[in-house]
């Protein structure tokens, strides 16, 4: 039986031809096959089979499911196996969800060099967690982590920014004992936005004088050096966005 109220497949149903040609110059090839997969989902275009209780040997016809690793339906058992595995490992602390964002100087050059500056996003935000949190004048620990990339803003375009999940404390430099955070607070935003954005582009800026970065079509002229330094200009000099906030318990 359908479950009952509106579903994502309903809303892109609905009104994913109208989004796909309002924004056909940002969607990805990928992101298209994704909406189309949700639409199809579990819908007679997949095609169906027959299932039958082992039991009392009824049967009834179900559509066949996408499997697409972002379809809400496909993926909700999988999802909550993942959380129960998480809940199981979680310590008895506050929690604090961190996130870090990209500006829009360097998302574009994060689009055409995806793996390259992705990683460079996971390695600064961490080094920049751990160094923020063992400086005796905010933590004085050595703290651990879920980091997550997301790719992909709420409405669907490239938007970098990684999701990380922190306990609020971690072990005292003898190992000895637990240090905890002020209730409520984890590490001041500001500083951790700061060091975040001179860890990445240092290594940013390496990439590029290694030769290691690709650009294409509209950012072709920064393969030049004076080109690329005038470009990182304005994220140099902006505050980047650091969100940090305690985890509400569900």
């Amino acid at each position: 039986m359908r479950p009952q109220g509106l579903e994502v497949a309903d809303i892109f149903r609905h009104l994913g031809p109208s989004y796909r040609r309002d924004h056909a110059e940002h969607l990805s090839r990928g992101q298209r096959r994704v909406m189309s997969a949700i639409e199809l989902c579990r819908t007679a275009a997949l095609g169906g089979h027959v299932e039958q209780c082992d039991a009392c040997g009824h049967q009834r016809v179900a559509f066949n499911s996408c499997r697409n690793r972002h379809c809400p339906k496909c993926q909700s058992l999988t999802r909550t196996q993942w959380l129960d595995d998480r809940r199981a490992e979680l310590l008895p602390v506050e929690y604090f969800h961190v996130v870090f964002t990209l500006p829009q100087e360097v998302a574009a050059i994060a689009y055409q060099n995806k793996a390259l500056v992705y990683d460079m996003l996971f390695r600064a935000s961490a080094q920049t967690l751990r160094t923020i949190a063992a400086d005796p004048k905010h933590l004085g620990a050595e703290i651990g982590f879920i980091s997550i990339l997301h790719t992909w803003g709420q409405n669907l375009l490239h938007h970098p920014h990684l999701h990380c999940v922190v306990p609020g404390g971690g072990v005292s430099p003898d190992d000895h004992r637990w240090v905890a955070c002020r209730p409520g607070f984890f590490l001041p935003v500001r500083v951790l936005s700061r060091l975040f954005r001179r860890l990445f582009l240092a290594e940013l800026r390496q990439a590029h004088a290694d030769g290691a970065l690709r650009f294409f079509n509209d950012l072709a002229p920064l393969q030049e050096a004076a080109a690329f330094a005038r470009h990182l200009a304005p994220a140099a000099r902006a505050e980047w966005v650091v969100y940090a906030k305690a985890v509400v318990a569900d």
